[in-house]
């Protein structure tokens, strides 16, 4: 019998090499994602079926739930991708840009979530996997409501693994380092004005900053579809896995650096 993954957010980046990978290794893949007519690629895939869902809508949640279960009949597999980065100091940011934020870092993979949730316990198993971040255990400036929402879905996860757990579904998380996508340009929502004049200075140089060390350390959104797909079939109760290179070190650092060395080291990165 095939096995099925549901990936949400799979129209580009790491959700978009997450579906091609799962179909090349012979799964049944519902690639959700807002606009599936403007999609060239995966609609030529045997076993690829893209149900339109906006995660932040919960009644194209449940639709494209239903749709997927009568295509396919089952979920072992839901990888929780859709996601975007909202860049700008604090201050900045509009009550709207914030509600959005976590209505679909965080609301909308709990919707998500929840609506698979009775599949998996009919089936006596299945893996949820949530693509938080390495901003999930650490920060940069600028990304403060990006980072509390990676911070929530860490929590979240974490938790919902010990209730999960006992019925056979198991609970992990994606934490992607610097991944050449579109997420700092298309997929990034950013409040920013270079002019402002409390934090004109350290926007210009955070963010040009930010975007070298993307170029230097960052990894291939396939190398985050492998981390995925090993966690996904691996067997494991592991809970965290890195994805791309740098993520290891970059974690590593966090744990072992005293804060204040490791706090230095960021704030020389991003902000010289």
């Amino acid at each position: 019998m095939k096995r099925t993954v549901l990936i949400t957010g799979a129209s580009s980046g790491i959700g978009r090499e997450t579906a091609l990978l799962f179909a090349r290794s012979g799964w049944q893949v519902a690639a959700a994602m807002r606009s599936p007519e403007k999609e060239t690629e995966l609609n030529l895939l045997p076993d690829v079926f893209m149900p339109r869902i906006d995660v932040t809508d919960p009644a194209q949640v449940r639709e494209g739930l239903r749709q997927t279960l009568e295509r396919f009949g089952r979920i072992d597999v839901l990888v929780n991708n859709a996601g975007y980065g909202l860049v700008a100091p604090f201050e900045r940011a509009s009550t709207e840009q914030i509600q959005r934020q976590f209505a679909v870092n965080v609301f909308g993979l709990m919707d998500v979530t929840r609506a698979v949730l009775p599949a998996m316990f009919k089936q006596k198993q299945g893996v949820i996997l949530n693509v938080a971040s390495i901003g999930g255990r650490m920060t940069f400036p600028l990304y403060s409501l990006y980072h509390a929402t990676k911070w929530s879905v860490e929590g979240f996860s974490e938790s919902l693994r010990y209730e999960l757990e006992p019925s056979g579904i198991l609970v992990k998380v994606i934490e992607p380092g610097p991944i050449l996508t579109d997420f700092y340009t298309r997929s990034a929502d950013r409040g920013l004005e270079a002019g402002d004049e409390r934090y004109g200075r350290i926007v210009a140089e955070a963010m040009k900053r930010m975007e070298a060390f993307v170029k230097i350390f960052g990894s291939r959104p396939e190398a985050a579809a492998r981390v995925i797909y090993a966690a996904a079939t691996d067997g494991r109760k592991k809970l965290r896995y890195p994805a791309g290179w740098a993520a290891h070190w970059i974690l590593a650092s966090r744990k072992l650096l005293p804060h204040s060395v490791f706090s230095g080291f960021v704030r020389r990165i991003t902000l010289g």
